[in-house]
């Protein structure tokens, strides 16, 4: 049985969301992508250009194990004013997957409050061999606390947590990510997300890497998850695109996501 958690993108896309099986690991690199040092590299911050939310609607190849396994959508909408929503979501098409059905959709509806993406809601829904799983969040910011009801699982059912300024969901910290991320720069978000709490910590590389997907190639800098443990989470992003050109997500010894970036354009 597969399982998905959400992604920055990983608990994914963010956070932010995993597909899992328990079978033999696999390489890091899907085969249609192919990454390599880029030529050259300024380092200097002040050559980033400030990241902008702009609606868009991005289109990825999912891969497993190296082998295709689906589709997925990344979609930011903005609502009005300084409200927004970001959706990812995740149909299986190829293997058990297609077979059993797979559909992972997830979605937060978040404003902007300064230098903050502050979630105000969040759903996240299954499907999967007949059986739908739906929870939902809601950050209330008035009493400085998040609350989940749906199919939450168990041990986490009721659970209230107390906010912080800063605070995200996986899916936001995949945009922070996108705004924050310079060369050699340590990266620290609170994560708050399907009724947990934790501490996301991140490296970001040095220098740009060459990524290249099909016939189109990205100078992008790799951003790598750096308390995770057993699991991985490294996004690549790029000041051509405002979504992350790949994805990739490992969870423990369970087979790796690939996230391929193969469609965009600004909605």
């Amino acid at each position: 049985m597969h399982k998905f958690r959400s992604l920055p993108l990983n608990a994914l896309l963010l956070a932010p969301l995993a597909l899992a099986a328990g079978q033999t690991p696999s390489s890091p690199v899907a085969p249609a992508a192919q990454t390599a040092p880029a030529p050259a590299l300024t380092t200097d911050a002040g050559d980033y250009r400030p990241y902008e939310l702009r609606p868009f609607v991005g289109a990825y190849q999912v891969f497993r194990a190296g082998k295709p396994l689906g589709n997925a959508t990344m979609r930011l909408v903005n609502t009005g004013g300084a409200r927004w929503r970001i959706d990812l979501n995740i149909v299986g098409t190829q293997g058990v997957a297609g077979m059993a059905g797979m559909n992972i959709q997830q979605s937060t509806v978040f404003d902007v409050q300064g230098e903050h993406y502050r979630p105000i809601s969040q759903s996240t829904v299954r499907n999967a061999l007949f059986a739908t799983r739906k929870t939902v969040g809601v950050y209330d910011w008035g009493k400085h606390s998040a609350s989940w009801s749906g199919d939450v699982k168990k041990s986490r059912r009721g659970r209230q947590i107390a906010l912080q300024e800063g605070d995200m969901s996986g899916l936001l910290i995949n945009l922070a990510l996108m705004r924050d991320a310079r060369p050699g720069k340590a990266l620290q978000y609170r994560f708050v997300d399907d009724a947990r709490l934790r501490t996301y910590q991140y490296t970001t590389a040095p220098a740009t890497e060459n990524i290249a997907i099909g016939e189109i190639s990205y100078d992008a800098l790799r951003v790598e998850r750096s308390n995770g443990g057993n699991d991985q989470t490294k996004i690549w992003v790029t000041q051509v695109v405002p979504l992350p050109v790949r994805i990739y997500l490992k969870d423990g010894d369970d087979e790796a996501l690939d996230l391929l970036l193969i469609n965009y354009k600004g909605a």
